[in-house]
């Protein structure tokens, strides 16, 4: 941490000529480097931001995400290719998903990537130097790789790198020989990245990074009267997920099916064109929709049970609010090993046809199980997280 001295006239003490000083903390610069893919990884970087400005108000802190510095046409690649490979051939992602998930190929890739040049890294690390950053903290694994091309060139003392996993499982791709710590979801993922080299002493499990309202404390029946719903019936919360694919219109069909009662709230997301179409159609159950939702601590706080795909964000934020999760065909990679940590765990169940929602939703609702699930929910969450992450980075920064 910057920090100058100021020394004033000696002076005596106890008969002893000392001299006097007064030390004042300069403010530290933090990046919180992320990048668009999905909205998790934007919720993360601005949980961080959120919580280290609360215990550090006078630090100057940036968030940036790399996506600025792409071309038009690699920005437009870069978005619409994931988003394409992965809703219309989900398998080939896994493929990849699976090949690239070794720390000699990520090294390898990334070694191959360093030999073409790139006016996207040039331009991200040219900010980097103007910025002059104390604190690095990645929520995205290209920044994480970038700033390791960028330390084997610089000569001056380099920032403090923190790579925040925001999922239960880290892909190799987050590990790099410039990390200076691992902020990982559980014991568990900790335990993977130390099997696959990285020093035990720089890992630690602090739970994903979400925001502060996650863990405040809400009035289930005032939430409900504020968003119109019944107070005698379970509601069940539909999340499209942070690209809007999600089946929403099926499962809301197939939950048409279930004879027990109950209520549902449906978030679209930014798809405004689905908004429109499902808020017009006639349910068997009371149902409301949703665009994009800035209130999700409440919509989650009133929900019996969240019907979602498992991105690392919005499981830690269910988690953190003690809520069962039930999976709809998770994708293969990232969401297929969170699904796996939450089924193992007992704070979720999944289908992998939207089909067999109305048997299983039937079967759930009302029984001892639910109860168990949100029991383990809330005993994995880690609704702390983001400040804890930061306090560890500045105990490490510090010692």
């Amino acid at each position: 941490m910057r920090a100058v001295i100021l020394t004033s006239q000696p002076r005596v003490v106890s008969g002893k000529l000392v001299s006097s000083s007064i030390q004042f903390n300069l403010p530290m610069r933090i990046l919180i480097a992320t990048v668009t893919a999905g909205g998790g990884h934007l919720a993360a970087a601005a949980a961080l931001d959120e919580a280290w400005r609360t215990l550090r108000p006078g630090d100057v802190v940036e968030r940036v995400d790399l996506v600025k510095f792409f071309s038009p046409l690699h920005r437009q690649l870069y978005a619409e290719g994931y988003m394409k490979l992965v809703e219309r051939a989900p398998e080939l992602w896994g493929m990849i998903f699976a090949k690239t998930d070794n720390p000699r190929v990520a090294r390898r890739l990334n070694r191959i990537q360093q030999l073409f040049p790139s006016r996207s890294r040039g331009r991200f690390a040219r900010f980097v130097k103007q910025f002059r950053p104390d604190v690095v903290l990645c929520t995205h694994f290209s920044p994480v790789e970038a700033l390791g091309e960028l330390r084997l060139k610089q000569k001056d003392k380099p920032p403090f790198v923190a790579s925040i996993v925001t999922d239960f499982e880290a892909h190799a791709l987050w590990m790099d020989a410039g990390v200076d710590l691992y902020c990982v979801a559980a014991e568990e993922t900790k335990a993977r990245l130390v099997a696959r080299g990285a020093p035990a002493a720089s890992v630690v499990a602090t739970g994903i990074p979400i925001a502060a309202k996650f863990s405040s404390k809400l009035d289930a029946r005032t939430v409900r009267k504020t968003l119109g719903l019944r107070d005698d019936l379970p509601v069940l919360l539909v999340l499209s997920g942070g690209f809007s694919m999600g089946p929403v219109g099926k499962i809301l069909c197939e939950l048409d099916k279930v004879t027990r009662k109950f209520q549902i709230l449906v978030v679209c997301g930014r798809n405004e064109a689905l908004r429109r179409e499902l808020a017009t159609e006639d349910r068997k159950h009371p149902t409301r929709v949703l665009g994009f939702a800035s209130n999700m601590h409440e919509l989650m706080a009133v929900a019996d049970l969240i019907i979602t795909k498992p991105g690392g964000l919005t499981s830690s934020e269910a988690l953190a609010l003690g809520k069962p999760l039930f999976i709809l065909d998770p994708i293969p990679g990232q969401e297929a090993a969170n699904s796996d940590f939450l089924l193992e765990r007992g704070a979720a169940v999944k289908v992998n046809r939207v089909e067999d929602l109305p048997f299983r939703v039937e079967q759930l609702l009302g029984s001892k199980k639910i109860g168990e699930m949100a029991k383990v929910a809330k005993a994995l969450g880690r609704m702390k997280a983001a400040e804890e992450i930061c306090r560890e980075v500045l105990k490490r920064r510090e010692s």
